[in-house]
C-alpha cells in the first residue's frame, strides 16, 4: 500500500508474490505439513483472514505460525513489521524464520526487492523464501487446497455452487468497505472523503438489509463472504469509527449487523483470533499521518462483543453439517481486555 500525500489517494499495489500451495503440487508448492509458516499481524484486517481460516480449517498444527508485533520499526525511513519477545520471538528474531524483520524475508526471495512489504505471508520454511502475499487468494487455497490435511469436521468455506455469489459480494465488500475505511481515512480532500464515506456507508446499510433476514451472508453456512467481511466490523468502532473518520454510525447502531457480527465474534475461530489491544495500539501509535500524537484510545468497551446475539433464531448453522474448530494452541491464546 503506498503512501499517500497531500495531493494524492492511497492505493493498494498488486501482490508481489503470488505462489500457491495446492494439493497435487502442480504449482510447485506441494501440500506438506510443518513445511510452511504463516505470517501475521494481529492487528492487521487482511492478515486476520488468514488466522481466521487457519483455525477453522484446523490447520493448527500443520501451518506453524509466526506474529509480529503491533508497533512496527522504523527501517531505513520506512515502517516495517517486525519479530519481536513481547509476540514471542526470543531475542526479537522469529524462532522458525531466523529473521527480526519481515522485509528480510522478501530480500531473500527476491534480492534487491524495493516494493511494499505487507502481511499476511506464507513463507517456506525450507528456503526461507515467500510463497505468497497474496492476501485473497492465501485464504481461499486454506480453504479448498488443505483438506487431505484438514481437521475432521472442517467446514467447506468456498463451496462451489456458490462461488459466483461469494465472489461477486467480497468484491463488493472490499471496493465500498475494505479498502473504502482506508481511502476515507486517508483521503486528501473533501471531495474525495465525502464520495468515499458515502458508499462506505451505503453498503453498510445494504449488508444490514441483507443480514436483517439471514444469519450469514450467502447460503446458510459460513463461507469466505463472512470471512472477508468480519475483520472490517471488528476493527470499525475501535478505529475506524474515529480515527478515520467513518463517522456516520457506528456499528453498534446497526441493529442486523451488530448481532451478526456478535455471532461470529463468538464463533469459535473469530473472536479468539481477535486482539483489541494490538488493533488499538498499531493504528493508533503508527499511523502517525492521521494520529501524530501517538496517543492510543481506550475504547469502545469490547464487553459488548460478548453479549447476547440471538442469530441463532433464523435458519443457518455456522458449520453445516461439520464441527466447530477446538481450543486454540497456548501460545495462539489472545487475550480479551478487562
Amino acid at each position: 500500500m503506498s503512501t499517500p500525500t497531500a495531493t494524492t489517494e492511497l492505493k493498494r499495489a498488486p501482490s508481489r508474490f503470488t505462489g500457491r500451495v495446492t494439493a497435487d503440487g502442480r504449482s510447485g508448492w506441494p501440500v506438506r505439513a510443518g513445511r510452511y509458516r504463516l505470517v501475521i499481524n494481529r492487528a492487521c484486517p487482511w492478515a486476520h483472514r488468514s488466522a481466521v481460516v487457519r483455525r477453522l480449517m484446523g490447520l493448527d498444527e500443520v501451518i506453524s505460525l509466526g506474529i509480529t508485533d503491533p508497533v512496527q520499526e522504523v527501517i531505513d525511513g520506512d515502517n516495517h513489521w517486525v519479530f519481536t519477545e513481547a509476540t514471542g520471538s526470543p531475542g526479537d528474531v522469529d524462532p522458525v524464520l531466523g529473521v527480526h524483520a519481515v522485509r528480510d524475508l522478501y530480500l531473500a526471495t527476491e534480492p534487491g526487492y524495493a516494493g511494499g512489504v505487507s502481511v499476511p505471508v506464507l513463507v517456506d520454511t525450507e528456503t526461507g523464501h515467500l510463497v505468497s502475499n497474496d492476501f485473497n487468494q492465501l485464504t481461499i487455497d486454506l480453504a479448498t487446497q488443505w483438506g487431505a490435511l484438514a481437521r475432521p469436521g472442517a467446514p467447506d468455506l468456498y463451496p462451489a455452487a456458490h462461488r459466483d455469489e461469494i465472489d461477486a459480494l467480497a468484491e463488493d465488500v472490499y471496493r465500498d468497505l475494505n479498502q473504502a475505511v482506508y481511502l476515507a481515512g486517508f483521503a486528501p480532500d473533501q471531495d474525495r472523503y465525502d464520495r468515499t464515506v458515502a458508499k462506505l456507508f451505503a453498503r453498510l446499510d445494504s449488508l444490514e438489509d441483507r443480514l436483517a433476514t439471514r444469519r450469514f451472508l450467502v447460503g446458510d453456512t459460513i463461507t469466505e463472504a463472512d470471512i472477508r467481511l468480519f475483520p472490517t466490523l471488528v476493527r470499525f468502532d475501535a478505529v475506524y469509527h474515529g480515527l478515520f473518520k467513518c463517522n456516520r454510525r457506528k456499528l453498534i447502531e446497526y441493529p442486523a449487523l451488530w448481532a451478526y457480527a456478535r455471532d461470529l465474534f463468538q464463533t469459535p475461530g473469530f473472536g479468539d483470533t481477535t486482539e483489541f489491544g494490538h488493533i488499538r495500539t498499531h493504528y493508533y501509535h503508527v499511523l502517525k499521518p492521521v494520529n501524530p500524537s501517538g496517543i492510543v484510545a481506550i475504547g469502545p468497551d469490547p464487553t459488548g462483543w460478548l453479549t447476547e446475539h440471538h442469530r441463532d433464531q433464523l435458519a443457518g448453522r455456522p458449520f453445516g453439517d461439520g464441527t466447530p474448530p477446538g481450543q486454540p494452541q497456548a501460545n495462539e491464546i489472545v487475550r480479551f481486555p478487562s
